[in-house]
């Protein structure tokens, strides 16, 4: 099939453009490269996918409305991928503007794309961010995200309103996904997994925030790309028997679903450290901060839709899958 995959040289991206690629499907993948972080950590993801023969790399941006129009003018795309977005909680705290332009310009460019070329199907990175003030364990699809504490969680709230929209009024099947704390090889240099690794590598202390009383739902990035592919073949079908007052926050009478998709595994944020100290070999040295503005202290996906979808488990555990990407940073940087 031929596929587009926005955010190509992002880190989950990456991944899934290369397990698309390793199953001989065709791949164009979008990106704008920007300095959000390490611009050369995205162009060795690229290189590793530019030597398939079906994959063919534009440099775009997804808020150019011209370039967006032109890339769906030509063939029609079998799947819409769509994970590019200004990422992370903190950084919206100073850069708002780059949200909007990236999340919300972004993402209609890609829905009018989708609408233009009766894309059979858009699946596209929602966030476990969404939960905002919700403190109920585990988050659940039904429950409501109308209490966004950080305007990166805003707008991937906003995408999937923009998204109900597009599958009601012209049945363009759209299917968001709720990441939580993805991590693994070639993971983003601003989340934790990276930020500890490096410190705890070059003996300098971590910054430990909340004093370490935070729990998170890490989520490998294997599991995280075998659930979003099983769902791209899932296609949202229109239900005439679902209403607003019965039915699932996460379905629609329109041909439109959100799924959590999470290890449904909340770690300590401890726990997570001392994964780190055992795969480096090293103690961490600590600073205890306080909490930053826009963080929440937990986070727990329930996936028991997403299972009764697509019926997968995550397979990776935290230590497997901490180990495997100090072995990987390892290999990257100090080999």
């Amino acid at each position: 099939m031929r596929y587009l995959v926005t955010g190509a040289a992002g880190f989950i991206g990456f991944h899934v453009a290369k397990r698309l690629l390793d199953a001989g499907h065709q791949v164009v993948g979008i990106d704008n490269i920007n300095d959000y972080y390490d611009v050369s950590l995205k162009e060795a993801r690229l290189n590793l996918l530019a030597p398939y023969e079906h994959f063919q790399f534009v440099k775009m941006d997804l808020a150019d409305r011209a370039a967006m129009a032109q890339l769906f003018s030509g063939p029609r795309f079998d799947r819409v991928i769509h994970l590019a977005a200004q990422a992370g909680v903190r950084y919206s705290i100073d850069n708002p503007h780059a949200y909007a332009d990236a999340n919300l310009v972004g993402h209609l460019n890609v829905l009018e794309g989708c609408r233009a070329q009766g894309t059979a199907h858009l699946v596209y990175a929602s966030s476990s961010s969404v939960y905002g003030l919700n403190t109920e364990m585990p988050f659940k699809v039904a429950d409501s995200v109308d209490h966004p504490v950080s305007l990166y969680a805003a707008t991937k709230k906003a995408n999937e309103l923009m998204s109900h929209t597009y599958s009601h009024l012209y049945q363009v099947p759209t299917t968001g996904l709720r990441f939580f704390t993805v991590y693994g090889p070639w993971g983003r240099p601003d989340m934790a997994l990276f930020k500890f690794t490096k410190a705890i590598l070059d003996g300098y202390a971590i910054d430990v925030y909340n004093h370490g009383d935070m729990q998170r739902d890490f989520t490998y990035i294997d599991d995280i790309v075998e659930a979003l592919l099983r769902v791209s073949e899932e296609i949202p079908a229109a239900n005439d028997q679902w209403s607003v007052e019965k039915g699932s926050a996460g379905e629609s009478s329109a041909p439109y679903r959100v799924f959590n998709i999470g290890a449904g595994n909340p770690v300590k944020l401890t726990a997570f450290i001392e994964a780190i100290e055992a795969a480096t070999g090293l103690k961490a040295k600590q600073n205890l901060m306080p909490i930053q503005p826009g963080d929440v202290p937990a986070t727990w996906a329930d996936t028991e839709d997403l299972f009764n979808a697509i019926q997968f488990q995550p397979q990776v555990g935290v230590n497997e899958g901490v180990a495997e990407f100090v072995r990987w940073y390892k290999d990257f940087y100090l080999s």
